[in-house]
């Protein structure tokens, strides 16, 4: 196959690529410029799209001796992804930002210019598994990304290959040094790449501005004043700016939050509890949804957040029942659903969070799934 190969400068997308090759496809690499302003060098594990990184994948299809090419996609990232992080914390909703990447650059503008110059596919370093079109966890389970890529349509991982999905980070800089890439200990990157000082209230309080509410407790009683409810997301407990902690010496932690009023509630661990969650603009990976309820694994974080679930699609949405209490769900996260068989854990869907209700539904009494398949 002809394979474009998208390289990040990162140890995961050179080790992709290389494995491209090695398989036998015509490769070629590409860096993506998501930034109008890069930045000369990273600072240690911050950041990326730097010019640095621009030279490290060049150096490294260099090694591998495939054609690299830089594409300009600075525009339609701002568009997709940055403007869109800002406008969803301003509406007090929580994005996740790699998640929007992949959906709208990586694996929609991109893969659509890959189509257009007739490449058949394109690889990334994703650490996610790809077997007969069914998205899965990697390997490695501390480093699996299937999460930020339950967005993908079926078509779109038609066109995907995750050639690093099926091995573990240590063995993967082990294989890079042996193939002589000099990116082989480069460190990973963290936190959100368009904001490299890591601080993500500072960068959203420059886009955003001031816009003054209160922070009340469980009763509506007023507690203190904020500057904008983009500083805050569900289950957060530092940084709050209260005095300290409630009347009864527990921690207080961000239970809702209001963007019309500009009101962030606050209360004890017990509230944040979640029993149900409904979401939209759910997408299927197989191309349908499930006729009628189905028993599955709900995620809503991209490390962790997980429950047993009964989950089903409910128009262009879908709503999950939990077995198991979560905490933290905020809206503008994913939930994403999977399904375990013997090949692992299969990503069965995914949807954008709107809400969640703390009612615990009594699913067996319910009759939504019998106990046939459990």
């Amino acid at each position: 196959m002809r394979v474009l190969a998208a390289m990040s400068g990162g140890v995961d997308s050179a080790v992709a690529a290389a494995r491209a090759v090695e398989a036998g496809h015509e490769v070629v690499g590409v860096h993506l410029a998501l930034s109008a302003t890069p930045g000369t060098l990273r600072t240690g594990s911050r950041g990326c799209c730097s010019k640095e990184d621009a030279g490290d994948a060049r150096r490294a299809a260099d090694v591998l001796g495939i054609p690299f090419y830089v594409w300009d996609f600075a525009d339609r990232f701002k568009e997709d992804v940055i403007d869109d992080f800002v406008a969803a914390y301003a509406a007090g909703e929580t994005p996740n930002p790699c998640l929007r990447c992949n959906e709208k650059i990586k694996f929609s503008a991109l893969a659509d210019r890959a189509v257009a110059l007739g490449f058949d596919a394109v690889a990334t370093g994703h650490y996610a598994r790809l077997e007969d079109g069914v998205l899965r966890r990697a390997v490695d389970a501390d480093k699996d990304q299937s999460y930020v890529l339950a967005v993908l349509t079926a078509e779109q991982l038609s066109r995907a290959m995750f050639p690093v999905g099926d091995t573990p980070k240590p063995q993967i800089r082990a294989e890079a040094a042996e193939r002589g890439l000099a990116v082989a200990n480069k460190p990973d990157s963290h936190d959100i790449c368009f904001i490299p000082s890591g601080d993500t209230r500072a960068f959203l309080g420059a886009k955003i501005g001031i816009r003054p509410g209160a922070i009340v407790d469980s009763d509506g009683h007023r507690l203190a004043e904020h500057d904008g409810v983009h500083g805050f997301t569900i289950g957060q407990r530092k940084g709050l700016g209260l005095p300290g902690p409630a009347a009864d010496g527990r921690p207080r932690y961000v239970t809702d939050i209001d963007p019309e009023s500009g009101t962030v509630r606050v209360g004890g661990a017990d509230e944040l509890n979640v029993w149900t969650v409904r979401a939209e603009r759910a997408i299927w990976t197989s191309g349908a949804g499930p006729e009628g309820p189905i028993e599955c694994i709900a995620q809503v974080r991209a490390h962790g957040g997980t429950a047993p679930a009964v989950a089903e699609a409910v128009g262009d949405g879908l709503v999950a029942r939990l077995r198991e209490p979560l905490t933290g769900v905020a809206r503008g996260q994913a939930v994403v659903l999977y399904r375990t068989d013997a090949l692992g854990d299969e990503v069965i869907g995914s949807g954008t969070i709107t809400g969640a209700d703390r009612d615990r539904s009594d699913l067996d009494a319910a009759g939504l799934v019998s106990d046939v398949g459990r």
